[in-house]
């Protein structure tokens, strides 16, 4: 009996929209018919018909005859409650629309976003740095949490289990910018340690599926994630990651290393965030004038912007006579002002 009433529910909500508009276009038909005189037109009637029943009562168009306002008594008895129902169903809809948006359960159909795996303090930091960096970037957070996170307006939420490819689909994987996969926190909880394993195992699912993906659709997205254990580095050779975020030991070293270097903490601090004094890592494209090193690094200085690095060699300094080659990806540290006059400017994200 339960599942019968239900079943008449869906059904009167299926059925309800095209009787409104059947029954709209039929009392227009009719009212042209009893007042052809004062409706001289289909489209005249179908707007009094509306005004009327949305009890606007404009008052340009009104029956003279007793028989057209006969019909106008009988089109308030039958016809006004069918209005609120329908701007009753319209209200629902909305809301059903803005629960799935809220819950997770809708796609995303934007293109040039980026991905973000997993909700942390970790993921939090890296949608504000985003948004900071590029207002005009959407942010897509895959999670398993029963509703969004957070209300912002660049967020869109799926919710969903990352390592299904269906889950990156409604992510609209295939049009991404990139993807950044942050590992679960390894918490403790009274004597049990989550293992490290656990979360790089979970992470390399991921990569694994989307790697799929690429393979199955012939395209390229830039992935980068975050390993708790460095050794299980390794275990990444056969799925594309193009980074890894900086992993414990290597937060490790720097502590130890700020023990023989007092304020080393800072300039990492500093080469990790701009919020103090607004400065980045940027790709500059190399000139046609720049044949070593030194040359770039000299001309790249008078603009006020430092060469750090060519692809992932930070030793510019000791080879600044070495001829740059062909294929060198150059990247300089400056604030964004000064990133804006090089050449072919292109901010890390």
């Amino acid at each position: 009996m339960k599942k019968t009433f239900y079943y008449l529910i869906r059904l009167r909500s299926r059925i309800f929209l095209p009787f409104f508009f059947l029954y709209i276009a039929a009392v227009s038909w009719a009212a042209m018919l009893i007042e052809p005189r004062t409706f001289d037109s289909y489209l005249t009637a179908v707007y009094w018909v509306l005004t009327a029943l949305a009890t606007v009562g404009f008052g340009d168009y009104a029956p003279v005859t007793d028989a057209g306002k006969l019909f106008t008594i009988f089109l308030y008895v039958t016809g006004i409650g069918l209005v609120s129902i329908f701007i009753g169903n319209i209200i629902e809809s909305i809301f059903r629309i803005e629960q799935l948006k809220v819950g997770g359960k809708m796609t995303y159909t934007g293109k040039d976003h980026v991905i973000i795996i997993g909700w942390s303090e970790k993921s939090e930091a890296a949608l504000k740095e985003i948004v900071r960096s590029d207002q005009s970037v959407d942010v897509v957070l895959i999670d398993q949490l029963d509703k969004t996170p957070v209300d912002d307006e660049h967020l869109f939420y799926v919710c969903g289990d990352a390592a299904d490819e269906e889950t990156l689909m409604q992510a609209n994987l295939p049009h991404a910018k990139g993807v950044i996969i942050f590992a679960e926190d390894i918490v403790q909880t009274g004597d049990a340690k989550k293992d490290p394993l656990l979360s790089d195992g979970k992470t390399l699912l991921i990569a694994t599926a989307i790697t799929a993906i690429e393979e199955k659709m012939n395209i390229s997205i830039h992935v980068t994630a975050e390993v708790i254990d460095q050794k299980h580095i390794r275990l990444f050779e056969r799925v594309k990651v193009d980074e890894f975020i900086p992993t414990q030991e290597m937060i490790s070293h720097a502590a130890v290393r700020s023990l023989f270097s007092h304020g080393i903490t800072h300039i990492y601090s500093e080469l990790m965030s701009r919020q103090q004094y607004g400065e980045s890592i940027y790709e500059v494209k190399r000139q046609p004038e720049w044949r070593t090193y030194r040359d770039a690094f000299l001309a790249l200085l008078e603009q006020g912007a430092t060469l750090v690095a060519d692809h992932t060699d930070l030793h510019i300094n000791q080879k600044l006579d070495e001829p740059i080659p062909a294929d060198a990806r150059l990247f300089v540290l400056c604030n964004k002002e000064t990133a804006e006059t090089l050449p072919a400017k292109k901010e890390l994200e």
